[in-house]
């Protein structure tokens, strides 16, 4: 199993501005051979005698050109521009398989980042070596044991992070303790409400620091472009956005660990986040939960416990059906958060009776697809690996 462990460098102002300009360098290549590639392709489309554009030619392309035409590229590992150009191969595999966009040209600033093979650099301790660059301190050493992959140095705000890749045993197996089946509705008002009847208020961070975000992006507006002062405000709303985002990110890991430790089968619904976000009422509320983060960190995290996730289908009427008689209701407006079914008389609030119909949801379809009985309707999913800091280490075993 291959996981990754993102840790937080220490780095002096030498070694930042090598990084800079390792990912500066990373962020050429990547944009020149996306030119180069829709370049040739046209032209092979005009002469199919010429050879198809490819990340192998274009990387040899690039190494025949650059002590020449770039020569600063040297000052740096060459890792950079190499994997960054097997990284646009990638996309565009994932482009022609229909599991991505078109890639774009990047743009500094934004995602800066370059990638290292495992034969380039090793992990000793708290530190790491980098090629042309030397030792660099790292926050914590290496949590996992195993083969080292490859490392990813980027930039968040005004820190340098690496994400080591390392491929290791399967974890010891750690069985959820089976508290039941659990159905989990989210929402704006709560993050979650299960079907046990416990409602989980997510923190809502940038709610609450909208009012310094504001702040801050009027000051940066007011500098004038290309000044010190304007890099010093931009510095100050990245760190912002990034402590925003961290917030978000402990509260759904501590959220989606005690979760898959205590249930062994849980229903979500399939929510179509991206036509909720056409509300311009609710689009900033419910990007603030971030919703497919959730389900992306329950479904990796139930696998490892050899748990499941049931996903049930978009247009499951989970809100509208009594979860007592199962009687549907034909229209229930959003604003309605308590109601009464008029078949059987019980009264319901609109969250838990969501969170316990997606519960039943999944116990049928776990039924159904050991082959007893029910349709079998619900989709369970696979994991995805981590692409976060892993809680791994943080839980007795």
């Amino acid at each position: 199993m291959i996981v990754a462990h993102k840790i937080a460098l220490d780095l002096n102002n030498a070694q930042a501005t090598y990084f800079a300009r390792a990912a500066g360098t990373a962020r050429f290549a990547y944009n020149w051979a996306l030119a180069e590639w829709q370049r040739q392709y046209e032209a092979w489309k005009q002469d199919n005698n010429l050879p198809k554009p490819s990340q192998a030619a274009l990387r040899r392309q690039l190494n025949a050109a650059k002590r020449e035409r770039f020569p600063w590229m040297l000052e740096v590992t060459k890792n950079a521009p190499q994997m960054a150009i097997i990284q646009l191969g990638d996309a565009f595999k994932n482009f022609f398989a229909g599991r991505a966009k078109y890639p774009k040209f990047s743009k500094k600033g934004v995602h800066d980042r370059f990638s290292i093979t495992n034969d380039q650099f090793s992990v000793e301790g708290s530190r790491i070596r980098i090629p042309n660059l030397g030792w660099v301190r790292m926050r914590e050493s290496l949590r996992f044991a195993g083969k080292i992959m490859s490392a990813t140095v980027s930039r968040v705000a005004d820190r340098w992070f690496v994400s080591i890749a390392v491929d290791t045993e399967d974890p010891p197996e750690r069985k959820a303790e089976n508290q039941g089946v659990v159905g989990v509705d989210l929402g704006v008002s709560a993050l979650a409400t299960l079907s046990t009847g416990e409602t989980i208020n997510g923190p809502k961070p940038h709610k609450a620091l909208l009012g310094r975000l504001r702040r801050l992006s009027r000051n940066l507006s007011r500098k004038v472009k290309g000044s010190e002062n304007r890099k010093k405000a931009k510095d100050k709303l990245s760190r912002l956005h990034a402590r925003i985002a961290n917030i978000r990110q402990d509260a759904l890991h501590k959220l989606t660990s005690d979760m898959t430790r205590r249930f062994h089968t849980i229903g979500i619904e399939d929510l179509n986040v991206r036509g909720m976000m056409a509300n311009r009422h609710l689009a900033r509320s419910i990007a603030d939960m971030s919703f497919h983060e959730f389900r992306r960190q329950m479904e990796y995290k139930s696998e490892r416990r050899g748990g499941i996730v049931v996903v049930a289908d978009r247009w499951y009427p989970s809100s509208k059906t009594c979860s007592d008689c199962g009687h549907k209701l034909e229209i229930l407006p959003l604003s309605l958060r308590q109601w009464i079914c008029p078949d059987c008389g019980a009264s319901h609030d609109r969250d838990v009776n969501a969170a316990r119909n997606l519960a039943t949801y999944a116990v049928s379809s776990t039924v159904s697809a050991c082959g007893e009985e029910g349709s079998g309707s619900g989709r369970k999913t696979g994991a995805k690996p981590a692409s976060v800091k892993q809680e791994i280490s943080a839980e007795p075993v």
